[in-house]
């Protein structure tokens, strides 16, 4: 199908653009087929698509109470309802294997990947996985190595949070929430926990397996709450192209320095800070020293940030649009989006930021197909000189 939206100010590469923006084929064209549709988009942005390289809301649809379960196929439709509604066109949804039992175990991990291969077909947003592997699940190592090969291609994550558990660090507080989640009591959680810390000397080992299974299948590799420049290093050496919540500024500088996208959470900045004591991510922006926003556990947040930032001025907007759309698309390793220059696959959204503090989500499509539409816009068939079309509902 193709389509020429008008009227709108559309954000091309860095600038922004009156002239008309051509659909043809699913992909963003320098002009459109004989009788294209048209899209009125008056009074509108036309922005990229939002593009979430970590993102784990959607296991509130899946427990949204501790404890209580729901299909994953219902919490993956929902969940892409959430997104396209939020302007997300690509996600990663960050499914944690982890040698937890419940929510984050690898049993559940099994089932979310096998159903969410099955319905992505069918949903709207294009729908991809990030598999975070905590770095002691070394009973999944196998089969993570064997997910790497799936179609379209797994982005792989490490993290660590038993470690931060153990030593008492920033993660210790969290024991409550994390035995709660799992369905153990605390003193059985901390008896586990015990248990994984003692085969910690299997653990480097592991990584570079995966590391290397990960490098050899042309997967994306991140590095997850890297605490220093030198740990940095390591996981550069290994592969992992980004440094994915640096849990402070010398790790996030170093990355940068290095030429690295630096990924941080898009809550941090509609929130106004961390929620658990991370670096701030507006500074880390000002200061360069982050260049990709993820939704991390809050879909409405990409956009929001974005325009947070910018604060009406356009301008900022344009500079600051590139986080969560042409940077993250780098860092996905996904060169076929994250613009709207010729050639660019045709994901894209309409938002009207009459209220620049709550931009809303007017349409958004995906691969050239509207899949998301709070209102008519006065959609016709272009007419050609010997012919006229009907108007169409919006």
């Amino acid at each position: 199908m193709s389509w020429v939206i008008e009227n709108g100010l559309t954000l091309v590469g860095d600038d922004w653009s009156e002239r008309n923006l051509h659909v043809s084929g699913g992909h963003v064209a320098d002009r459109t087929a004989e009788r294209p549709r048209r899209l009125d988009a008056a009074g509108l942005l036309v922005l990229p698509g939002i593009i979430d390289i970590h993102g784990d809301a959607f296991e509130r649809q899946i427990m949204p109470r501790p404890g209580v379960r729901f299909d994953v196929g219902l919490a993956l439709r929902d969940t892409d309802r959430q997104l396209v509604a939020n302007g997300i066109t690509t996600t990663f949804h960050g499914v944690t294997i982890s040698w937890e039992p419940g929510l984050r175990s690898l049993e559940a991990a099994r089932g979310f990947i096998a159903s969410l291969y099955a319905l992505r077909p069918r949903l709207s947003c294009d729908t991809r996985l990030h598999l975070r592997w905590e770095t002691f699940a070394l009973d999944a190592v196998a089969e993570v190595a064997g997910w790497l090969a799936l179609e379209p291609s797994p982005i792989l994550a490490f993290n660590d949070h038993t470690t931060g558990s153990v030593l008492k660090g920033t993660i210790a507080r969290k024991i409550g929430q994390m035995a709660e989640r799992s369905g153990l009591s605390r003193d059985d959680y901390m008896a586990l926990l015990e248990a994984v810390w003692s085969r910690r000397e299997d653990v480097p080992h592991a990584i570079a397996e995966l590391a290397a299974a990960a490098r050899a299948g042309g997967n994306v590799l991140l590095a997850h709450d890297e605490a220093s420049p030198e740990e940095r290093a390591r996981f550069r050496v290994l592969g992992a192209r980004s440094c994915e919540f640096p849990l402070n500024v010398e790790t996030a500088a170093a990355a940068r320095a290095a030429g690295e996208d630096v990924i941080l959470g898009a809550p941090n900045v509609v929130r106004g800070g961390s929620h658990n004591g991370a670096m701030d991510a507006r500074t880390a922006i000002e200061a360069g020293h982050c260049s990709v926003l993820t939704s991390d556990y809050h879909y409405p947040s990409p956009l929001h940030a974005a325009f947070a930032l910018a604060d009406g001025d356009l301008a900022a907007l344009a500079r600051h649009w590139r986080l969560v759309s042409t940077n993250a698309a780098r860092a996905a390793g996904l060169p076929d989006r994250g613009s709207l220059t010729q050639g660019k696959r045709a994901d894209l959204i309409l938002v009207d930021m009459t209220d620049r503090h709550h931009p809303e989500v007017v349409a958004t499509m995906v691969a050239g197909r509207i899949v998301h539409a709070r209102r008519p816009l006065g959609e016709l068939a272009v007419a050609t000189p010997a012919s006229a079309v009907p108007e169409m509902a919006g």
